[in-house]
């Protein structure tokens, strides 16, 4: 592939605006500036750097972000800033979406990426992706309030009790709780439904993968395939 077709395929800008770039002495390869164009070079497993800052081609772009609170998951958001706005802009420029949503004063694993397949796969309720929240409360957790939730609750737009897939009283006003459904607002709702009120909640973990401890809020970085979430079981479940 030639080079200005990498830049151009990986967001860093227009066609004319990525050949500009290496012309203009901007772009190396394994540190050597390359100031042609039409140089045809392997695009799996490449590494380059623009304006000396390194990038790794991705086909399909996957990444997580440490959302913070006050931002939005949204493109148009309405009243706060777009969690886009954490994001360089070759990736603003590729398209990425947040793979479900995150409530503006929710925290946590956010996963975005430009693979619409791969969305599907993540928030489909037919996929029975996991997805573990920590919670703290407003009044302290019961054991009947842990029960409720365990085995099923109704909430007003669903005749049928949705229930966690997993729940634990992780402190006196705290739990831990995962699902395998994405329903709007889910964890307040379930944990309100239950008696009780949700004061803060982070986003711990989807799928296989857990929140790195060294990312801090608002701090991004790459992942590599599908599997990095899903993992061997979880990607090739069907059901």
């Amino acid at each position: 592939m030639r080079l200005s077709q990498i830049l151009f395929s990986q967001g860093f800008g227009a066609r004319r605006e990525c050949e500009g770039l290496i012309l203009g002495g901007q772009v190396s390869l394994a540190g050597a500036v390359c100031d042609d164009p039409f140089f045809e070079v392997e695009a799996e497993g490449l590494s380059f750097a623009v304006r000396g800052e390194l990038w790794p081609y991705r086909a399909k772009a996957l990444v997580l972000l440490h959302k913070p609170t006050g931002y939005e998951c949204s493109q148009k958001p309405k009243h706060h800033p777009s969690v886009m706005s954490l994001l360089p802009m070759p990736l603003r420029v590729r398209g990425l979406q947040p793979v479900g949503r995150l409530d503006e004063d929710t925290t946590g694993l956010l996963l975005m990426t430009d693979d619409g397949a791969l969305i599907h796969r993540l928030t489909s309720p037919k996929k029975h992706v996991p997805k573990v929240y920590e919670i703290v409360t407003i009044e302290a957790v019961t054991d009947r309030q842990i029960d409720a939730l365990r085995f099923g609750v109704i909430l007003h737009d669903d005749p049928l009790p949705v229930r966690a897939a997993a729940v634990e009283r992780t402190g006196e006003h705290a739990l831990r709780m995962t699902l395998l459904e994405g329903k709007y607002h889910q964890v307040k709702r379930m944990v309100a439904a239950a008696g009780n009120t949700v004061q803060a909640l982070h986003r711990s973990a989807y799928g296989v993968l857990t929140l790195p401890a060294e990312l801090a809020p608002g701090q991004w970085c790459w992942l590599v395939g599908p599997q990095a979430v899903l993992g061997p079981g979880l990607e090739s479940t069907d059901g």
